[in-house]
């Protein structure tokens, strides 16, 4: 319900202010947003800060556009404490600017904290990979295989954020298999300007990065360590080779860095 509300009552007046992204206000996706979301069993914070995070990572809410603590508790009928501490924690992860006295903000994207979330996020997962490689089963390989069939579905319609969310479930799956699954939540720590720019790329590069998990699938199931190690590397890394090209397509939604 939470979820319903943000996406009913508080994205949508974003879009009459320009701050949109053409093509990315989409109500069929954001039904689509929904529904993928599971009412989370946890408080109202942990629900406020999971409906946002979404938003900020779809660009609903874009670089730059205001977020009010009074608007969002009175949308959501709670107090503004639980809103506070979901903002607290998405400032954290770099979405929000928080300050005194001041109008609270959807940061821009950095270029440099993509780059550097590219670095630590590369030797986190390939570490995974490697473990994964020695103990995942046939029923695990099965499993992947339908998840990325989920994700060709996504990419046929078009459906960004649903095509982000398996992205995110393949490469988090990999974590669990290796019995290293806390390390999703440190790669979601690091990534959150990796996943705005990935978004503005989805509508010509998610067949791309299907594709390429189809690639990283074969040789985790035939057990070839090397080719494995070397197609998650180039997967990784490929936003290093257009993240330039989306700062100079999408300058305003970019922090002006050297």
């Amino acid at each position: 319900m939470l979820v319903c509300q943000l996406c009913q009552n508080f994205i949508y007046p974003i879009k009459d202010q320009d701050l949109t992204c053409p093509g990315l206000y989409d109500r069929h996706d954001m039904t689509e947003l929904s529904f993928l979301t599971p009412t989370l069993p946890g408080s109202a914070t942990d629900q406020i800060f999971d409906a946002i995070y979404r938003a900020v990572v779809s660009l609903e809410l874009p670089p730059g556009a205001k977020i009010s603590e009074v608007d969002v508790a009175s949308r959501f009928d709670v107090s503004r404490q639980p809103v506070r501490d979901a903002f607290f924690r998405l400032s954290k992860l770099g979405f929000l600017a928080i300050r005194p006295q001041r109008a609270t903000r959807v940061t821009k994207i950095s270029e440099r904290a993509v780059r550097d979330a590219a670095f630590v996020r590369a030797a986190l997962e390939v570490a995974c990979f490697q473990v994964a490689l020695d103990v995942i089963t046939k029923d695990q390989v099965v499993d992947l295989r339908a998840l990325l069939q989920a994700q060709q579905d996504a990419v046929t319609r078009d459906a960004r954020a649903e095509f982000h969310d398996l992205d995110d479930a393949f490469h988090r799956r990999i974590c669990e298999i290796a019995g290293h699954g806390h390390v999703w939540a440190l790669i979601r720590e690091q990534k959150a300007h990796m996943d705005r720019v990935r978004f503005l790329s989805l509508s010509q590069d998610g067949q791309l990065a299907h594709d390429e998990h189809v690639v990283i699938l074969d040789a985790l199931e035939t057990g070839d360590a090397a080719e494995t190690e070397a197609r998650v590397r180039s997967h990784l890394g490929r936003i290093l080779t257009f993240v330039s090209h989306i700062r100079t397509k999408h300058a305003a939604y970019f922090e002006d860095e050297p």
